[in-house]
């Protein structure tokens, strides 16, 4: 304990004596820091409450643009900075390992960052796990650092007079952050890693950082990381939800309507079953209207669809929609209606916020899927994993489970991605993994189709699927 305390007043009285000149460090390394706000706000909406665990001067905590904005700190002098710079947002100085002083602050909070602070912290454990009462299942806890591999750069850096000068730091790797978040009861969401070239070397920088940083194995030598969390499901999450709107978007699908209202099961309180119905040519519309009068019991309801695509016609049903709990079957049945319990209930407990179906983990019935379109499929499944930064087997997979108001958040931010999805998966995919939820795929067996014929081109939705994975690339790695 007297180790702990040495170390933390000499944090205290070095971070004090540079709190003059931190901003001018910062001017000295602006397209670091540039770079490192640009990923922070990506990453962090506008217009949350946000607490910053050493802030400093206060410079990310503004460029956040928080609708409340917290931001804490050991060093008296750096408050002092940060709040006569800042006058709208509130500094404290106070120690992030103490408890009291943590208990105190006015929580919960949207979002907690800690950007460096985990190098000059003296029991990492302690301080996560004080962040625990500030948290709710919707809190995201931003961990960003300095990778170890540059540890001695960094040191020359200051040597040069290149860098701010540092006490000891805790040179930990994004493993050894992982691992830490984990034992203070955090679950990880996902990890990135950027900035191969810290400089801008007259715009080599910027293409490096860009096209050439985010590629696997290369990403591991950037100097940052970021890791992205939130507090484990069994200590905070929701009230259970009652009501599921179950959504089958349908386009000649007249053998499918009735099979698929018998074979949904009553897995909660209240379900709504809603097509939404795109135009067909074989009496689909009449089935479902006829079926609406044959079961009174069942809450049932059909949208005439006015675009075209199974995207619009997601967007639709999903705007109109009645539950807490919104989940898309697929009309051909191909993903059993029995298997929709599952979805709800990883949801419902938490293990995941964006559920997602995956056809390519159990053997499938033979005329399921063709061999090219099973490898194209396993092909995206791989890029679209390493760009999103969570686990994809599946992207193109219909079933997707999300609560509405999450979808509400995806549907308040598309304007980031576009309209452009006409599958409706990944209007969804991208929104959920932009928002930070906290993706779980479900393995199904794929089963073949017993009525209609499939409305997939592989050529053409392939050439679709190619400009996906750009979109992506461009969106979540080159900005």
């Amino acid at each position: 304990m007297v180790s702990y305390q040495r170390r933390k007043e000499e944090i205290r009285r070095h971070a004090d004596r540079m709190a003059l000149e931190r901003d001018q460090w910062i001017h000295k390394n602006i397209y670091y820091y540039e770079n490192d706000y640009t990923y922070m706000r990506f990453s962090v909406p506008p217009g949350l409450k946000i607490l910053e665990v050493g802030c400093g001067t206060g410079n990310l905590l503004a460029q956040l643009n928080p609708r409340v904005g917290v931001g804490i700190d050991i060093s008296t002098k750096m408050i002092e900075i940060a709040q006569k710079k800042f006058p709208d947002y509130h500094f404290e100085c106070g120690d992030a390992e103490n408890p009291d002083f943590m208990a105190q602050l006015p929580g919960p909070f949207d979002v907690i960052i800690m950007s460096d602070t985990i190098g000059a912290l003296s029991d990492c454990q302690t301080a996560l796990q004080n962040l625990h009462p500030l948290c709710t299942p919707d809190t995201r806890l931003v961990i960003s650092y300095y990778s170890r591999l540059w540890e001695p750069i960094l040191k020359l850096a200051e040597v040069a007079g290149a860098k701010m000068t540092q006490p000891e730091q805790n040179w930990l790797s994004t493993d050894d952050i992982c691992n830490l978040l984990r034992i203070s009861q955090f679950e990880i969401i996902k990890s990135e890693w950027r900035q191969l070239l810290p400089k801008r070397l007259g715009g080599a920088g910027t293409f490096v950082n860009r096209y050439l940083a985010p590629w696997p194995i290369i990403n591991r030598f950037c100097l940052r990381s970021y890791v992205i969390a939130r507090i484990s499901p069994h200590l905070s999450r929701h009230p259970r939800p009652k009501s599921a709107t179950v959504l089958i978007p349908c386009r000649n699908e007249r053998g499918n309507i009735v099979s698929a209202i018998e074979r949904i099961p009553a897995f909660c309180e209240q379900i709504e079953i809603l097509f939404v119905e795109g135009g067909s040519s074989d009496e689909t519309l009449t089935e479902i209207k006829a079926a609406i009068a044959s079961y009174p019991d069942k809450s049932i309801r059909v949208l005439e669809q006015e675009g075209k695509g199974k995207g619009d016609a997601v967007r639709k049903g999903f705007s109109e929609a009645r539950g807490e709990v919104l989940m898309i079957l697929d009309a051909d049945l191909t993903m059993p209606p029995e298997d929709l319990p599952k979805y709800f209930e990883v949801l419902a407990s938490g293990q995941g916020e964006f559920i997602n179906g995956s056809r390519l983990v159990y053997p499938m019935e033979n005329d399921a899927m063709r061999f090219l379109n099973y490898l194209a499929n396993a092909m995206f499944s791989w890029l679209f994993t390493w760009i999103l930064s969570q686990r994809f087997t599946d992207t193109l997979c219909g079933t997707k489970v999300l609560y509405r108001r999450d979808y509400r958040l995806i549907s308040d931010n598309r304007s980031y991605f576009g309209d452009y999805d006409p599958f409706g998966d990944f209007d969804l995919i991208f929104g959920a993994v932009k928002l930070n939820k906290k993706v779980v795929e479900i393995p199904i067996r794929y089963a073949e189709r017993v009525y209609g014929s499939t409305q997939i081109s592989r050529f053409r939705h392939g050439w679709l699927l190619l400009k996906m994975v750009i979109r992506a690339f461009k969106k979540f790695k080159a900005f």
